[in-house]
């Protein structure tokens, strides 16, 4: 099941000057004293200025001119960009190109990052026969008109960590023959001997066997199989994959606001799961981080009508729930999810790590339902 899902960028001015070597000449206006700048930013630290008598337009001509790029920046690419190019990024959890997990492969790709998936093994023979047969080109298109490339997929169940792990009825089961080498370490181990290293570990991995119960009805079971494949999942990927992953590299997961607000409906202990995740992914930041230069974060991306999310059942009233809600009234994209989770993983956010990012219109910040019936009365 697809984890159902932004965090506030935030820029401070400071006094110091740093980054600017050359120092402005004196501006020169009417009834302007004279005054020398270090930089745009340092006017807080400078000498008081007379502005009073000097025209708007004037004042911000002198100012703005020698905040411009020079020559050779304004000749580079425009804008900000996201730059993976030569960047491997592994996707756990793509099976279809209807969830997160294909919207952040798709924008990685975009980027210029390789592309490496790993399908649950039921599900492999038909993603494959899809994307081999063309059912699949038109999502594949990126915003350049070429389309994603996939350079590899690789048979995933992220349960088993091991073959030892694997229970007898599962290595006889008809959905998993024909595959192999697809336990948590086997695939670390394949990706190794087929590329040596990797820079992206995207988890888009959730399943709760018993989501459609109330958690009071939840069996022992069913709670333990929601954390197996929703949390821990992460935390074995992460420490298989660790030891290839290119120092300075990210790694993130997709969590749901039902970790930290009841959501009726939510069940079989995968609200639980979603905790644990969060609760991983500072714990994992820090030790991921002090041990391999890795980044660890965490999208709590809102609700998507994916065909995985279809199966809680009540997946169309949470969208409706959302936009009607929400600071911001529109539709989530899978494809909104993807782009912060292409920021997440470049160099733009190299000073990020152990957060919960928040992409859902808004909506975790509301503690009232604006359209509750109890607002009429």
């Amino acid at each position: 099941m697809a984890a159902m899902a932004g965090a506030s960028l935030q820029m401070a001015a400071t006094r110091q000057c740093v980054g600017y070597p050359q120092r402005m000449s004196r501006l020169e206006t009417r009834g302007l004293a004279q005054t020398k700048l270090g930089c745009s930013s340092c006017v807080s630290s400078a000498q008081p200025l007379q502005l009073s008598f000097a025209p708007a337009a004037l004042r911000l001509s002198h100012v703005v001119t020698r905040a411009m790029a020079s020559e050779s920046q304004r000749n580079g690419p425009p804008g900000l960009p996201i730059d993976l190019r030569g960047k491997r990024a592994f996707i756990a959890g793509v099976a279809d190109d209807n969830g997160y997990g294909w919207a952040i492969a798709k924008a990685l790709a975009a980027a210029g990052a390789e592309i490496l998936v790993g399908t649950w093994v039921p599900a492999l023979n038909i993603f494959e026969t899809s994307l081999r047969r063309g059912k699949f080109d038109e999502s594949r298109l990126l915003p350049d008109g070429s389309l994603m490339e996939i350079t590899k997929v690789y048979p995933l169940d992220a349960v088993y960590d091991t073959p030892e792990d694997v229970p007898e009825d599962v290595k006889t089961n008809k959905r998993y023959a024909g595959a192999s080498n697809w336990t948590v370490k086997e695939v670390a181990e394949s990706v190794k001997n087929d590329f040596g290293t990797i820079d992206i570990l995207v988890h888009s991995l959730a399943n709760g066997p018993e989501v459609t119960k109330p958690l009071l009805e939840t069996s022992r079971k069913g709670y333990l199989a929601s954390i197996s494949a929703s949390s821990y999942s992460f935390v074995s990927l992460l420490q298989h994959f660790l030891p290839i992953m290119n120092p300075g590299g990210a790694s993130i997961s997709l969590t749901y606001i039902a970790s930290e607000r009841t959501i009726p409906g939510y069940g079989g202990g995968m609200s639980s799961a979603k905790a644990a995740l969060e609760s991983d992914t500072r714990v994992l930041a820090f030790e991921a981080g002090r041990k391999g230069k890795i980044r660890v974060n965490t999208i709590s991306a809102g609700p998507l009508g994916s065909r995985a999310a279809k199966a809680i059942g009540f997946i169309e009233k949470m969208i409706n729930y959302s936009y009607t809600n929400a600071p911001l009234q529109k539709e989530l994209s899978a494809d909104e999810v993807g782009s912060t989770a292409a920021f997440l993983v470049s160099p733009l956010a190299s000073a990020v790590t152990g957060s919960v990012v928040y992409v859902d219109n808004g909506l975790n910040t509301m503690g009232l339902a604006s359209d509750s019936p109890s607002l009429s009365l």
